[in-house]
């Protein structure tokens, strides 16, 4: 067992308390991590606000960076002092989707069972099956990969949400094409990514629109 800190939601819009939580040990195929560093995705606003249907009480946070403290069965101990970006999908890679390639499809994406415990007993939802807003977390081993020690976790913790959702979307949703004329509208965190993955894709022009000039 882990003593831990948590920020635990428990009605939407209340103010938010950090609290002493509980979690019990990584299980097989599982690992512990200690948070170094988060982002605040819309999402978990729109949970905290009560307009998704995610249910209270909860742990929101699922766009974070950290280290590998220890691993349950069948995880390679020398991933121990791993640093990692938290990733909210990992395809199971044996699916008839994952053997076609369309990993975005899985239907059973790893997810590590419920382990952090309130002092009043809850078993409190966790954000995408991560719950970052906590000093430690217990997710599937699949879901951490591996950053260089040089990346500041500050930095590294976007590519959990933000920038895959935003490189995805420009090389996977839109498929961008090499020499294209790209339009982003709206260039926050989400958009500056698309940016980023219409540059990769080899876009000859980008064009990014937005109403607010200190985003510009």
């Amino acid at each position: 067992m882990t003593h831990a800190r948590a920020i635990v939601t428990r009605s939407p819009g209340e103010p938010l308390v950090v609290e002493d939580v509980e979690l019990d040990p990584p299980g097989r195929g599982e690992v512990r991590v200690r948070i170094l560093a988060n982002g605040l995705c819309h999402s978990d606003y729109s949970v905290y606000h009560g307009r998704a249907p995610e249910r209270l009480p909860g742990v929101l946070g699922h766009e974070a960076a950290g280290v590998i403290e220890a691993v349950g069965a069948t995880v390679d101990t020398s991933r121990v002092g791993e640093r990692v970006v938290i990733a909210w999908r990992a395809p199971c890679g044996i699916c008839r989707f994952c053997a076609a390639g369309q990993l975005t499809l899985c239907t059973r994406t790893q997810v590590a069972e419920p382990r952090l415990r309130t002092r009043d007993g809850l078993l409190p939802y966790r954000m995408l099956g991560i719950g970052s807003l906590s000093t430690h977390v217990v997710v599937a081993a699949a879901q951490c990969i591996a950053v260089p020690v040089d990346v500041a976790p500050e930095h590294a913790c976007l590519i959990g949400c933000a920038v895959m959702t935003g490189v995805g979307a420009a090389l996977y949703t839109a498929n961008v094409q090499p020499a294209s004329t790209v339009a982003v509208f709206g260039c926050g965190g989400v958009g500056t990514s698309v940016i980023q993955g219409a540059r990769i894709a080899g876009a000859a022009r980008i064009l990014a629109v937005d109403v607010d000039p200190r985003k510009l």
